[in-house]
């Protein structure tokens, strides 16, 4: 059954960008780029070009404005706007954020201790007045809870600008940095930060003193793959510096209490050695994947840390990645993924215990924010397809989970209104890639449903099955959802990242082919009720596939898609290029050169037909340039032989 065309603004006329051929010839191969010209940012020509892009949507979907504002009410009611989030202790004081109904941005505030009354540390929606954006990057609090470091971006472009506030007095210090990363104190007031270069790589360590001249630079780091950032252990006795690659580390202690001491090297970076390092007691734990790409677990000595002093805790297992480990004054809770699923565990002492349990197959759980070192708990957020944002305590010595919040879903919200299921498709090389899938309980008609499929795969990150109240509009309307999760992403662990990355990235693209193909096959829906989405490196997912197999598509969604791949990664003065050289390979290179030209969205745009196609873009998007997605509509619009 073919759906009914939508009534869209069809026949508005869509902008031309005029046709400026560079030529450019790598490996022999000679490529013409003729919109090379739209990456100048300040040309009044481009910026024309753009905004008569934005008419031209907006004349376009003008038919659809009454639907659009009906489903922008429907999502609202949903959402109480007045709320407050579960606070965090921290030293003496709970933090907590609030938001206001009318308001745009929240309020961030604490109290001392329980009952204590409301201090508002950060009111972003005065900090935003006059500004067109606000982004709020580090927020931070000293040792004596007097002095607050935070930064903000104004622009969009992650330009992030470091304050200290005195809380106390209620005023700004004239102490600040431009452009800033992580940031963490000592013991003594000492704040340390981090900066970041023309390619918005954090490159350099600062130490400042307040009331000092000027901020002493302690590292940089001159390897453009690495970038670095520093923190403080949540026992509070260290900071840590860490200088890391996509495939490898290397980290740095001292101690918080003598910030003045030298940093001493945990392990010097070793290719394709990744390691994290934690505090407890008289030893580091450290997550390591020396001797197995899923990880294992370590601890040395605080006296002595060197490698040859490692003892293993948790051993290498091939089916079980271990995500991350968190140290508490008498616990260790291990993040794990088997099977595609997150595991709490639980070690008291150097011994295995228990993991946590979860009520539902398919859902997505995180660690939370955690401050309190000698805490008898940790907290963590919990949600499924069905199930809201909740944030739970876990008691460790108890071993019980207590609800601290549900996010509410105002309005006839029932969970039992919709199913999720568990699936798998084969791809070409008999890979199992698994679909996670939600869908309303009772179905109209006779035929396949309308479904939306998402798919992200690069970076080994995962995927889970999250709860969006927005969604349900989906929904209650008869789409399904699915979240195909490719090679590339990490929910089957390293090896599943590594059949997606490098030289083995055409497997992301076939094993999304595959989960559409599943899914017609089996009458979850229809190639043409089938649209697909996919952001940043999953646009460059949804933008290959399309090249490959238009026909299985209905409609596509890329928001700012990674689509000029091969452009890009030969462009080390972007930020990212050099660092992804370990993600997607070094295109100077012939293989990955041949590689990326079979695949690149961009490149490989031809004369055959496509589904309709939204793009969306940013202009001061830092990780995607805007004129990725421009340059691809405008060449795609030249070649489209179906509906212009």
């Amino acid at each position: 059954m073919t759906p009914p065309p939508l009534a869209t603004g069809a026949a508005v006329r869509a902008p031309v960008a005029r046709r400026d051929p560079k030529v450019q010839v790598v490996h022999g191969d000679r490529r013409v780029d003729d919109y090379a010209w739209l990456r100048a940012k300040d040309d009044p020509e481009v910026i024309a070009y753009l905004e008569a892009e934005n008419a031209h949507a907006d004349a376009w979907t003008e038919p659809l404005r009454d639907l659009e504002e009906g489903l922008y009410r429907e999502m609202l009611a949903r959402i109480r706007q007045t709320d407050l989030t579960v606070p965090y202790q921290e030293g003496g004081y709970h933090y907590f954020s609030r938001t206001v109904e009318g308001m745009a941005y929240p309020i961030h505030c604490r109290r001392r201790g329980e009952a204590g009354p409301e201090e508002i540390l950060l009111d972003l929606n005065d900090l935003a007045r006059g500004h067109p954006f606000l982004g709020l990057g580090a927020f931070s609090v000293s040792d004596d809870g007097r002095l607050l470091a935070y930064s903000l971006d104004t622009s969009g472009f992650r330009v992030y600008d470091l304050v200290i506030r005195d809380l106390g007095a209620g005023s700004l210090l004239a102490e600040g940095a431009s452009d800033v990363g992580t940031v963490a104190w000592a013991a003594d007031r000492t704040l340390f930060y981090t900066t970041k270069d023309a390619a918005k790589r954090p490159f350099r360590l600062f130490q400042h003193r307040l009331g000092a001249a000027r901020a002493e630079l302690l590292y940089e780091e001159e390897d453009e793959r690495f970038s670095v950032s520093v923190r403080r252990t949540r026992s509070r006795a260290f900071l840590l510096l860490s200088s890391d690659s996509l495939t490898t580390s290397e980290v740095r202690v001292r101690s918080a209490d003598h910030p003045g001491e030298p940093w001493r090297v945990i392990a010097p970076r070793e290719a394709d050695h990744e390691y994290e390092v934690d505090h407890q007691g008289e030893r580091f734990v450290i997550r390591t994947n020396s001797g197995g790409r899923n990880f294992r677990l370590v601890a040395a000595p605080v006296s002595n840390s060197g490698r040859e002093r490692w003892a293993e805790i948790v051993p290498h297992r091939a089916d079980v990645m271990l995500e991350g480990a968190e140290c508490f004054e008498r616990h260790l809770v291990l993040i794990e993924r088997e099977d595609g699923l997150t595991q709490f565990r639980v070690l008291d002492g150097r011994t295995a215990d228990h993991r946590v349990a979860f009520p539902e197959p398919v859902y997505t759980a995180l660690f939370d924010t955690n401050r309190w070192f000698d805490a008898p708990f940790f907290r963590y957020a919990y949600q499924s397809f069905v199930t809201p944002p909740s944030i739970f305590d876990y008691d460790m010595e108890q071993r019980v989970s207590t609800l601290r919040k549900r996010t509410e879903v105002l309005g006839d919200f029932d969970p039992e209104r919709y199913e999720s299921l568990r699936l798998h498709a084969t791809a070409a090389d008999g890979a199992r890639v698994p679909i996670s899938m939600v869908r309303p309980r009772a179905r109209a008609g006779d035929g396949p449903p309308p479904l939306l499929l998402y798919g992200y795969g690069a970076y080994g990150i995962p995927l889970s099955a999250a709860f969006s109240s927005n969604r349900l509009s989906l929904l209650d309307r008869g789409v399904s959802y699915a979240i195909a999760h490719v090679r590339g992403g990490g929910e089957l662990g390293k090896a599943w990242h590594d059949q997606g990355r490098m030289a083995s990235k055409p497997n992301t693209f076939g094993d999304l082919i595959a989960a559409a193909e599943h899914l017609i096959a089996e009458r979850y829906t229809a190639s043409e009720r089938l649209a697909i989405q996919g952001g940043s490196a999953g646009g460059l997912l949804v933008g290959a596939v399309l090249n490959m197999r238009p026909e299985l598509f209905r409609v596509a969604l890329l928001q700012v898609p990674f689509v000029d791949v091969l452009n890009t990664m030969l462009d080390p003065s972007l930020p990212l290029t050099v660092g992804e050289f370990e993600e997607w390979g070094n295109p100077l290179l012939p293989e990955f050169y041949r590689i990326m030209r079979g695949y690149c969205p961009y490149t490989n745009l031809a004369a055959r037909g496509y589904p309709s196609i939204l793009v969306r873009a940013s202009l001061n998007d830092s990780q995607v340039m805007y004129w990725e997605p421009a340059k691809y509509v405008a060449r795609l619009r030249t070649l489209k032989t179906d509906e212009p």
